[in-house]
C-alpha cells in the first residue's frame, strides 16, 4: 500500500490560497475517483474538489473555516500501489495554520457552553403555599408591599395577611419567604432561566459578507435617499401579466420591472451604473447593464448577477432572477454567476419594511433597495381613494456621486414604474 498526497490544486482567478468550506469525507472513509472530497471557498465563489484517486483518508489537514494555500496537501489516501509520497515516515506534513484574512460559507453547527451562577437565595425564589385563597378573594397589601413582592417572585394570593383586615405585611413577605421549599412549591407562572451561551465561529461566506460589509461602511461615504412611488397601475399590470402567461414562463414579481426600469433610466445617469477603484482613482462606467440581485441562501447573503439585462425583455430577464436564485440558494453558483454587477437591487420582498438603509455592494456606487408594498388612502381631486404604494430606499457612493444626480436618477425610475406601459414597449 501506499499514500497518495492529494495536493490543494489552482483553482484559477490567480489565487494563492482557498478557504475550506467544508468537508465531504472524514478520517476512515474509503473513496472512490472523481468521489468529493472538500468544498473551499475564493474570493469569487465555492468550488468543489474530487479525489483524483481512489483509495482510504487517513489524514484531513485544516478545518473548516481554514485557508490553505495552493499545493498544500490537504488529504492524505492510502491506496494500492506505489502512491504520490516518495518517502515514508512517521511525521506527515501539515498545512500551515491560516493568516487572520477575510473569505465567505457555510456556518458551524454552534457550540454550547453553559454558564456558571449562583444558586437563587430563598429571598429571591417564588414560593406558593399549599392553599391559595379562595376564588375572588382579592389579598389586601400596600403598593410597597406588592412592589417587593414582585421582587422577590412571590404571588400574594398565596401569602397570609396578619395585618388589620386580613392585610398582607412586610412582615408576612419575610416569613413566607423564609420557609424554603418546605411544603411548598415553584410558582407555575415563573419561567426558567436561561442560561446557556452558543459561541458561534464566524467563517467562510458569514465571515466574506461580514468583511465586505466593513469594507464598504469603513470606505464608502453613504448617502440615502427614499421615494414613494405609487405602484397600483404597475400591481394591475403585473396581475394581468401572470394571469396570461405561458406555462413555461416564471410568475412575475415586482424584481423584473425594476430592472427594466434601471435599463431605460441609466443611460441618461451613466455615474450610476459604476465601478469605483478608489486606489487608482478611476470610475469605470458601464454601459452593459449587470443587475446584481441580492439573494439569500441557507449559507448567508450572496449577489448572482444578471448580465446584460440591456439586452434581455421582461420574461427573460424574470426567468433569469428566478434560475440565478435556485442556482445560488441551491450553492451551485459559479464565479461568473456570483460577480461583475455594475448595480444591485436589494429587496427583502414582502417583510421589507417602511424603509432600509441597505450597504453598497462595492465597488459598485449604487444600490437599490425594495421596500414592502402598503395601502395608503390618498387624497386625488377632492376624493379620498386606496393606493398601492411602496418606497425605493437607495444608497449612494457620495465621493463620486453627487445628491442632486441620484435623486434625478430614482425620480426617472418613479416615473417609469408609476407607468408601466413605458417598461413594456421598446
Amino acid at each position: 500500500m501506499g499514500q497518495y498526497a492529494f495536493k490543494l490544486p489552482d483553482i484559477g482567478e490567480g489565487i494563492a490560497e482557498a478557504e475550506i468550506a467544508c468537508w465531504r469525507v472524514a478520517v476512515g472513509d474509503l473513496v472512490e475517483e472523481d468521489q468529493p472530497l472538500v468544498d473551499v471557498l475564493t474570493e469569487k465563489a465555492a468550488v468543489e474538489i474530487p479525489s483524483p484517486v481512489t483509495g482510504r483518508v487517513i489524514q484531513l489537514n485544516g478545518q473548516e473555516g481554514d485557508k490553505v494555500a495552493i499545493g498544500s496537501i490537504v488529504v492524505l489516501i492510502e491506496v494500492e500501489g506505489a502512491g504520490s509520497v516518495v518517502q515514508q515516515s512517521s511525521e506527515i506534513p501539515k498545512v500551515e495554520q491560516p493568516l487572520p484574512e477575510p473569505v465567505l460559507t457555510l456556518s458551524p453547527a454552534p457550540t454550547t457552553r453553559p454558564v456558571q451562577t449562583s444558586a437563587p437565595s430563598s429571598a429571591s425564589a417564588a414560593f406558593v403555599a399549599t392553599v391559595p385563597r379562595a376564588a375572588g378573594e382579592k389579598p389586601i397589601a400596600t403598593p410597597a408591599v406588592r412592589r417587593r413582592a414582585q421582587e422577590l417572585g412571590i404571588l400574594l394570593s398565596y401569602v397570609h395577611g396578619t395585618g388589620e383586615a386580613g392585610r398582607i405585611t412586610h412582615e408576612d413577605l419575610d416569613k413566607f419567604a423564609s420557609r424554603g421549599a418546605v411544603g411548598s412549591a415553584p410558582l407555575s407562572s415563573a419561567r426558567k432561566q436561561r442560561e446557556a451561551v452558543h459561541d458561534i465561529k464566524i467563517i467562510g461566506l458569514r465571515r466574506k459578507i461580514a468583511e465586505a460589509m466593513q469594507r464598504s461602511k469603513q470606505r464608502i461615504p453613504h448617502f440615502a435617499y427614499v421615494e414613494e412611488i405609487d405602484v397600483t397601475a404597475l400591481e394591475d399590470v403585473r396581475a394581468q401579466l401572470n394571469a396570461t402567461r405561458r406555462s413555461d414562463r416564471p410568475k412575475l414579481t415586482l424584481l423584473p420591472f425594476l430592472v427594466e426600469a434601471l435599463v431605460k433610466a441609466l443611460p441618461d445617469f451613466p455615474a450610476m451604473n459604476a465601478r469605483f477603484d478608489d486606489e487608482a482613482g478611476v470610475v469605470h462606467r458601464y454601459e452593459p447593464v449587470h443587475v446584481g440581485i441580492a439573494t439569500q441562501t441557507p449559507n448567508g447573503l450572496v449577489v448572482p448577477v444578471v448580465r446584460h439585462a440591456e439586452s434581455r425583455d421582461l420574461w427573460d430577464t424574470a426567468t433569469e432572477i428566478s434560475r440565478l436564485a435556485e442556482t445560488a440558494r441551491a450553492g451551485k453558483g459559479t464565479r461568473d454567476e456570483l460577480s461583475g454587477s455594475t448595480i444591485t437591487i436589494s429587496s427583502l420582498g414582502p417583510i421589507g419594511g417602511i424603509m432600509t438603509t441597505p450597504v453598497i455592494n462595492a465597488p459598485e456606487v449604487s444600490i437599490i433597495g425594495v421596500n414592502k408594498i402598503f395601502d395608503k388612502l390618498v387624497l386625488r381631486d377632492g376624493q379620498v381613494i386606496v393606493r398601492r404604494c411602496m418606497n425605493l430606499s437607495s444608497s449612494f457612493d457620495h465621493r463620486v456621486i453627487d445628491g442632486w444626480d441620484a435623486a434625478n436618477f430614482i425620480q426617472r425610475v418613479r416615473t417609469l414604474l408609476e407607468n408601466p406601459a413605458s417598461l413594456l414597449v421598446g
